[in-house]
């Protein structure tokens, strides 16, 4: 399986949600999960991991399903200096047990340009980031993934979910 993950913040709380699928090039989802967060940390300029990295966790915790890659809607790394970013955090959280693929919409300062996928003739790109997985095969799965619009079906779905759009 692979689990797409995403948080919607309704400040004090939040909700966690994550879609499960099986096949990188469909839009076909096996299960969704969604976990309430009674309580968040404030955000943390420079710091976004301290209070998305707790919603993950508890995510994470309802998700039986063997989990082959984390997608993240954020940075496994930041910037040119590829300081620790959210995904990384998590990558250690979970004992290193499962790649991590980040997703981002917008460039954090100093994104290396070989980190930007442009999708389905979009001129914006997406900005991939990975651990546990060559950056190229991240790229790969993300520019392959189903949708003819800049953001995948599936990670559109778990933005959606988080949000209880769907």
């Amino acid at each position: 399986m692979i689990l797409a993950t995403d948080v919607h913040y309704t400040d004090p709380t939040a909700t966690a949600a994550g879609v499960l699928f099986t096949d990188w090039q469909s839009d076909v989802i096996q299960r969704t999960v969604t976990v309430p967060i009674p309580q968040t940390a404030a955000y943390e300029p420079g710091s976004f991991y301290k209070r998305e990295l707790p919603c993950l966790l508890a995510l994470l915790a309802h998700v039986s399903e063997r989990v082959e890659v984390i997608v993240i809607d954020g940075y496994v790394t930041l910037g040119q200096a590829n300081k620790p970013g959210l995904g990384m955090h998590l990558y250690a959280a979970i004992q290193q047990t499962t790649p991590i693929i980040g997703v981002a919409k917008r460039p954090f300062q100093n994104t290396p340009p070989e980190c930007a996928v442009l999708r389905a003739g979009s001129q914006s790109p997406l900005y991939v980031t990975s651990v546990g997985i060559a950056l190229a095969e991240a790229k790969q799965k993300i520019a392959t993934m189903h949708g003819d619009f800049r953001i995948p079906t599936v990670l559109k779905k778990v933005d959606q979910v988080c949000r209880g759009i769907a």
